[in-house]
């Protein structure tokens, strides 16, 4: 009986082809989209649950209380680390605490090989922790201070098929590393993929006076602190015990921030980010709804294409069912026809949505920033899968099946059954559904593009066209300052050069205890600290609002600080040049006030940020490069000279104005899907459109052919054939538009720098689904109004 069915169905299929083709089409897109999107929404979903135990890994974390806003920071203060080994090292409920440095680029060398690599500087519990899976050495590697455990890409770009164990190799110009160990490459989808190599805490702590210093200064905010739990602990009641032991560190001025210091579980970091007067307010959680809704409701529009169409059809089919109805056939095998109908489409719908979903899952991942592929050896996938396509089926066919298989023996073999009043009624729902999620979808993307383009267009207080960042991670540049900014000058590179501690698109370190006259309240911001050279001003561009730029060669500038606009209105200072800030038993001079510089999110206010000369060399080289030369060029004569003086650099110049781009990276991907999406879904949304068009039109042909004997001109057939989609369309962009407000308000609540939503972008979208509806339905409206009524009125 099966057999049969499957045969009924395939002659259906093939002698209706246009409907066919947009059925399978239909269904084969939305399924290839719900493939993609439960790839990367299960991609979201699993993210760092690489590292074993990683329910019991946590991130030390603060909150502070400045203003009455709570913020909260991922730097936790050195000493924080010491005091924890001392009160939980053994038998507590902490079992390993690592220390750890960020994760950014390092010169790595070995002999004439010199590149830079992301990696960082780790206790050596850290392999550990992260469940790092070797494949020479072992995790005790970093209990040597002399040594570094390697990335497995790392160690085959330097050794090539050489065993690297026991090899020297150089970081940042300055410390000679033996490697102790190699270790798989960790997978994208986890917080520590770019680390492809780790170096002992202690080998930084030796060589690098700054984090010597900060291991006594409860107020330097620039480390990061990472514990595993015993399998007992409770993480809320451990959290509770380290609430306050911070603030039974610091003197009274730091203890006004009332300082919470809480740990926050790995399973969070990652769709959990966002925080807002010290409550967690989501994160990527919601794009995992959002695109989770979006794949659901793309494949239920490939559905309501299905139930459109079948039921479109049902007067045709009408006869068919009256007939095995009168010759004994029983109702549930009319409804298992048509599901067997239904299934046979999905079936086909399936196979072609596998290919387009390996076709382009390349270009998917790349968008996405993702590296998802199909698990075809996964069972549990494949479960999935055909429980998806069972489902689908159903769904798909259950409208026509259940409506069908209802019709009447009797009443159509007489010839009387007739489309009712409301027999349309079903069909009308869903293709106001269909546009209702294509307009939202429309209106969302437009939102989220004038999001970015609004942050980028705000004024970030600098120039960054044509400015470059250099990291340097030894003293030998700071040496030679001089010389080689005059060789540049000469050379024609650079106009202009400087140091600073701090890139320009992040803030490495923040301070308080700053005190000044006026602090009645004794209220003690969280202060980016930004040390700087005296050209730090002319090089980047900054602008002075009051006061003076820094002056070279000025012997009071060493003592003298610019302050940034949001630390003058948090001081409270009516006219700032001039005032004193006293600062680790220093009494600095305010020189000037500039205008904030973005460095962190641009979507965020600037922080409080204080500039002041510094006494060493710095983390970062910015060049202003010459206008009258080529970027190529000036890179590339800038790696030369630059090597002279230190032929152990690696020059990795990075032009600041992409690394600032970077920062709509997350937002960029999100307008980039939701685009593609709102463009598929307008696409299905129109095959059923265009399948409906058709069937109307083929239903009306004699109605048309008399219309046009009594003189209707073709505008007045179109108009007539293209008015109840028009309806239909204006029905679901009243429903969108509410809807649409309702979560676009929500999201760019999340936004301190937002965009307003404007009532042209309703008026867009609208007019944009009209008229691509109209489009669809003028084909076939304009080919009926211009049939020749004799051939559409001869059998009569």
């Amino acid at each position: 009986m099966f057999s049969n069915y499957l045969k009924i169905a395939w002659r259906n299929l093939v002698r209706n082809k246009v409907y066919s083709a947009i059925n399978i089409g239909g269904l084969a897109v939305g399924m290839a989209v719900a493939m993609l999107i439960g790839l990367w929404v299960y991609d979201e979903l699993t993210f760092n649950t690489y590292h074993n135990r990683y329910e019991r890994i946590a991130q030390v974390m603060q909150h502070q209380t400045v203003d009455g806003q709570i913020s909260t920071n991922y730097s936790i203060p050195l000493p924080l680390e010491a005091e924890l080994r001392s009160q939980y090292g053994k038998n507590s409920p902490i079992k390993r605490i690592v220390l750890a440095s960020w994760i950014y680029g390092h010169g790595l060398d070995m002999g004439d090989q010199k590149f830079v690599r992301k990696g960082g500087f780790m206790q050596p519990d850290a392999p550990e922790m992260l469940s790092l899976r070797m494949l020479k050495g072992t995790r005790q590697g970093l209990r040597d201070p002399g040594s570094i455990l390697l990335a497995e890409s790392v160690a085959k770009a330097y050794f090539g098929d050489t065993d690297p164990m026991g090899k020297i190799l150089k970081l940042d110009n300055k410390m000679a590393v033996r490697v102790t160990g190699v270790y798989q490459d960790l997978p994208y989808n986890t917080t520590f993929r770019d680390l492809t190599f780790i170096a002992p805490w202690e080998l930084l702590l030796n060589n690098d006076e700054s984090v010597r210093r900060a291991s006594q200064q409860w107020d330097n905010n620039s480390f990061q602190l990472f514990v595993q739990l015993a399998d007992k602990a409770d993480l809320s009641a451990v959290s509770r015990l380290l609430k306050n032991t911070k603030l039974d560190h610091v003197d009274k001025r730091i203890a006004l921030t009332k300082p919470e210091i809480f740990l926050e579980p790995m399973g969070r970091w990652h769709l959990y980010s966002d925080w807002k007067n010290g409550v967690n307010v989501g994160g990527r959680i919601q794009y995992v709804w959002l695109f989770g809704t979006i794949g659901l409701f793309v494949l239920l529009l490939a559905c309501i294409n299905f139930m459109n169409l079948s039921t479109a059809q049902s007067e045709r089919r009408a006869k068919e069912v009256g007939i095995r109805k009168a010759v004994g056939s029983l109702r549930g095998q009319l409804i298992g026809q048509f599901f067997s109908e239904s299934l046979l489409v999905v079936a086909i719908a399936f196979v072609l949505a596998m290919i387009g979903a390996m076709v382009s899952l390349p270009f998917f991942n790349d968008v996405a920033d993702k590296q998802t592929a199909i698990p075809w050896s996964n069972t549990g996938y494949w479960a999935v899968i055909l429980l998806f396509c069972l489902l689908t089926g159903l769904v798909a066919g259950s409208y026509p099946a259940l409506y069908l298989s209802a019709v009447n023996p009797l009443r159509v073999l007489k010839g009387t059954v007739k489309a009712g009043r409301f027999a349309s009624l079903p069909r009308r729902v869903l293709v106001v559904t269909q546009f209702t999620v294509s307009v939202t979808l429309i209106i969302g993307t437009i939102t989220v593009f004038r999001q970015i383009q609004f942050a980028k267009d705000r004024p970030v207080g600098y120039v960054r066209a044509g400015l470059v960042t250099l990291g340097i991670g030894g003293s030998v540049i700071h040496d030679h300052y001089d010389a080689i900014q005059n060789e540049l000058r000469n050379a024609g590179i650079i106009s202009n050069m400087a140091e600073s501690r701090s890139p320009m698109t992040a803030l490495w370190q923040t301070q308080n205890g700053f005190d000044w006259n006026g602090n009645v309240t004794n209220a003690q911001a969280e202060f980016g600290t930004i040390f700087v050279t005296h050209d730090f001003g002319k090089t980047v561009g900054w602008q002075v609002k009051a006061g003076r730029d820094f002056i070279r060669n000025y012997p009071a500038d060493s003592t003298g600080m610019v302050l940034n606009e949001a630390a003058v209105r948090y001081m409270g200072l009516t006219s700032p040049v001039g005032k004193t800030v006293r600062w680790e038993s220093i009494n600095w001079k305010v020189v000037g006030v500039v205008k904030d510089l973005i460095m962190e999110s641009p979507y965020a206010p600037a922080r409080p940020s204080i500039y002041m000369i510094g006494n060493g060399p710095g983390n970062n080289l910015l060049l202003r490069i010459n206008p009258n030369q080529t970027s190529s060029d000036a890179v590339s004569q800038l790696g030369t000279i630059l090597k002279k003086y230190d032929p152990t650099l690696v020059p990795d110049a990075q032009f600041v104005d992409q690394e600032y781009a970077q920062k709509f990276s997350d937002e960029e991907r999100i307008g980039k899907l939701a685009s593609i999406f709102a463009v598929l879904a307008i696409f299905i949304s129109c095959l059923g459109i265009f399948g409906l068009a058709s069937f109307m039109a083929e239903q009306r042909t004699k109605e048309i052919g008399v219309r046009k004997v009594l003189g209707a001109s073709v505008l007045n057939l179109w108009g007539l054939l293209s008015k109840d989609f028009v309806v239909l369309v204006l029905i679901a962009f009243l429903i969108a538009t509410p809807l649409a407000y309702y979560f676009l308000s929500n999201w760019l609540q999340q936004y301190d720098y937002r965009t307003d939503i404007s009532w042209w972008i309703f008026a867009v979208s609208g007019v944009g689904a009209l008229a691509i509806t109209l489009l669809t339905v003028s084909f076939q409206s304009i080919k009926a109004a211009l049939m020749n009524p004799v051939k559409s009125l001869r059998s009569e």
